[in-house]
């Protein structure tokens, strides 16, 4: 299937996103390890939590958690941790996105975990007991979901768990995002060190949970004020908090770089409220900056920097190679289409210095089963009219009324069915 996209000439709406499927699937495995006898209030309906919900309610003893990389992290630890036998398993595309890291300290806990097919990826076969816990020690730089995993079951290691992380330490956010979330529900885990984390054994407290939108979702809609830059445009977010936990909530500040301000309705500690957008009609001629504490966020600045004709340099996106695709040669094959060269150095950088290339007629964006290539190209139609977008579909990973929702903003959006 294909949508081809024409955006309207003003942009004024209202929209209740998506439930943060970062903080629903760590809400799913603490809940489970609590007794999940309390209720989650707002769970995600995206496709990476629904896996997880299916797996909890069924617990067959083959799980598929498909494309859901987080899922396939945090499951991992969870059913090491966790009496009974399962084999863990997902698409393709899984079977070739690596997990040894995550095994290696799972069986150094003491977990027995077997790879089935290839060595350092899915499908796992894992026995799951209660272990020992004690110390150890994981490269900084791997992806924090890793880190993530293994902290959230760490409450019922019997040593509980000290964790050091060598060397530079990314998503850094994400980690501290698990932390709260465990101590939400009772947990005694936090920081003992500049790259020690202690955890101690000290089992989770049952508690009812109220999940926060997303502000990964939020940075389209930022996407599209930065691009439409009108004074009377305005777009009211529902269900954020001034102060989230969310890493991605840094997405305020640097589209204020761009020209997009922030009105929080309320700053009540804790509890989720409206957010509006409004253009202030400055931004800076040129962005350098590090994502690597926000890296789902690089495909949304590289879209709508290059396209606001702003040079920039984005280091820090060292995970975006083994992400749902290769997201580094996506975003260069994909902006080309639309007229610009994308540099990338050393597997980690994107620049862009204004070169251009000539633009394909009509340009249609494929999207490598990769949520985030939809949405972050989507509001490019502002700018692009009739963009079109080859397997819209995949933004039931994350977002899935994303269409919904741009068709209520007045966005025409004309379906073609392809073979």
């Amino acid at each position: 299937m294909q949508y081809i996209l024409e955006a309207p000439t003003l942009l004024n709406t209202t929209v209740n996103l998506p439930a943060s499927k970062s903080v629903s699937n760590r809400a799913l495995i603490i809940h489970a390890l609590a007794g999940g006898a309390e209720q989650l209030k707002n769970l995600s309906d995206c496709d990476d939590t629904d896996v997880i919900v299916q797996a909890m309610r069924e617990m067959p003893y083959e799980i598929n958690i498909k494309a859901a990389g987080t899922a396939m992290r945090f499951m991992t630890a969870y059913l090491a941790a966790t009496p009974g036998e399962h084999v863990l398993t997902g698409t393709e595309r899984m079977k070739h996105r690596p997990i040894g890291i995550l095994v290696d300290a799972l069986r150094r806990l003491g977990a027995q975990i077997d790879y089935i097919g290839e060595e350092g990826f899915p499908p796992l076969r894992i026995a799951g007991e209660r272990l020992m816990g004690g110390t150890l020690e994981i490269a900084g730089n791997v992806s924090s979901q890793y880190i993530s995993a293994l902290l959230m079951v760490a409450p019922v290691f019997q040593k509980g768990l000290e964790l050091h992380l060598t060397g530079d330490v990314i998503s850094r956010p994400y980690i501290d995002l698990t932390l709260w979330m465990m101590r939400e529900y009772g947990a005694q885990a936090d920081w003992t060190g500049n790259n020690t984390i202690t955890v101690n054994p000290q089992p989770y407290r049952q508690r009812g949970y109220l999940i926060e939108n997303d502000w990964s979702a939020a940075s389209y809609w930022y996407e599209m004020l930065a691009l439409l830059d009108q004074p009377e445009a305005e777009v009211r977010l529902e269900g954020l908090m001034d102060g989230s936990k969310q890493g991605d909530s840094v997405v305020k500040y640097i589209f204020s770089l761009l020209g997009v301000k922030t009105t929080f309705a309320s700053k009540e500690e804790g509890k989720p409220t409206s957010v509006t957008l409004r253009c202030s009609h400055h931004h800076v001629p040129r962005l350098d900056y590090d994502f690597v504490n926000s890296p789902d966020l690089a495909q949304t600045f590289v879209v709508g920097c290059a396209l606001m004709d702003i040079p920039f340099h984005f280091t820090g996106l060292s995970t975006l190679k083994i992400k749902e695709t290769d997201r580094i040669e996506a975003l260069k094959t994909e902006m080309r289409k639309l007229g610009y060269v994308i540099e990338a150095r050393n597997d980690c950088e994107l620049l862009w210095n204004g070169e251009r290339c000539e633009t394909v007629a009509q340009p249609v964006i494929d999207t490598y089963e990769d949520h985030r290539m939809a949405l972050a190209f989507a509001p490019a139609a502002i700018k692009i009219p009739g963009l079109t977008i080859n397997h819209p579909e995949v933004v039931t990973k994350s977002y899935p009324a994303f269409w919904e929702h741009l068709r209520e903003a007045q966005f025409t959006i004309q379906e073609n069915e392809t073979r």
